[in-house]
């Protein structure tokens, strides 16, 4: 586990890179001052990582601190993550030697941050393993116990609507502290964000990146929807306008540049509503919920000139 003084230069850090998000950084740190294992929920594309490697950069840099990623996902066996009994060192070493034991992931965080991206694409066999591991620190595979040399602080990410696999287990959640993410609060936050991690080629005018993203922040109140984009679609929106404009040699962005980046940016990343997705593709949708934003944001600026 992270010792005190790694813990409490978390509590000191101002998390650089994250923008917001003021009550999620709180519960982390409060979290992980006491070494508690977490997992950050929320949608794609909302920070999740971002906020991960904020916390890793965090850690003393007069110390080595291991750091150890891992990709959920159903392919993901027990042994890939904790190891295995090699067959030929097994026959030189007999079966219960250490030698015989070539050890996974979870050793090389030993004394560090594992983190586990998407941990609810785990499949329940893994989860057993994670909890045992996490609880017992041992380890089962096949026939053979193997104490865990590994002493580690796990955080790990989870889409609440990922259904690619098993759901995790109430016993697996009851290991972890939550910590929700949610898109940012504010539309000065998320402009921040945007223009910071988006490329910049071309000129984009405030008022009309104004437009864009309160475009996109009004999809996620939209009744109409049961899946809504997040902040990653709007820096795809921002960068894919900008090259629109490139490539028709002009120096600015126009609304038809917008317009012609929705479809390929958001339209997958939206889920119409059953009651409207047999009416109207998506496409459609995007095209006519921003003709009315323009429509709304042109009277609006008519009213006060």
């Amino acid at each position: 586990m992270l010792n005190q003084k790694k813990r409490r230069s978390l509590v000191e850090t101002e998390l650089d890179g994250v923008y917001g998000q003021e009550e999620t950084k709180r519960q982390v740190k409060s979290a992980l001052l006491t070494g508690r294992h977490i997992i950050l929920v929320g949608q794609p594309g909302i920070g999740k990582t971002t906020l991960v490697k904020a916390i890793v950069d965090a850690l003393p840099s007069d110390e080595e601190t291991p750091y150890v990623r891992v990709q959920g996902s159903p392919d993901l066996t027990p042994e890939d993550l904790i190891g295995d009994i090699d067959p030929v060192k097994a026959l030189e070493y007999g079966p219960m030697s250490p030698e015989a034991f070539t050890p996974g992931k979870l050793f090389k965080a030993d004394d560090g941050v594992l983190f586990f991206d998407e941990v609810n694409r785990a499949s329940g066999k893994l989860q057993n393993a994670l909890l045992q591991a996490l609880e017992e620190r041992k380890a089962t595979i096949g026939a053979y116990d193997v104490d865990l040399d590994a002493d580690f602080l796990f955080i790990g990410t989870m889409n609440p609507e990922e259904n690619a696999t098993e759901p995790l287990s109430d016993v697996f959640l009851d290991r972890f502290d939550l910590v929700y993410m949610n898109p940012p609060a504010s539309l000065s936050t998320e402009a921040t964000i945007v223009e910071d991690s988006g490329e910049d080629i071309v000129e984009f005018s405030q008022p009309l990146l104004n437009a864009l993203l309160t475009f996109i922040r009004s999809l996620r109140d939209d009744e109409d929807l049961e899946k809504h984009p997040s902040v990653r679609a709007s820096i795809g929106v921002y960068e894919r306008s900008q090259s629109n404009a490139y490539l028709d040699g002009r120096g600015t962005v126009s609304e038809d540049d917008i317009r012609r980046a929705l479809t390929s940016v958001l339209a997958h990343r939206i889920r119409l509503k059953p009651s409207v997705r047999y009416a109207q593709e998506p496409e459609d949708f995007l095209e006519e919920r921003f003709s009315e934003h323009l429509e709304n944001v042109a009277g609006e600026q008519g009213s006060h000139p």
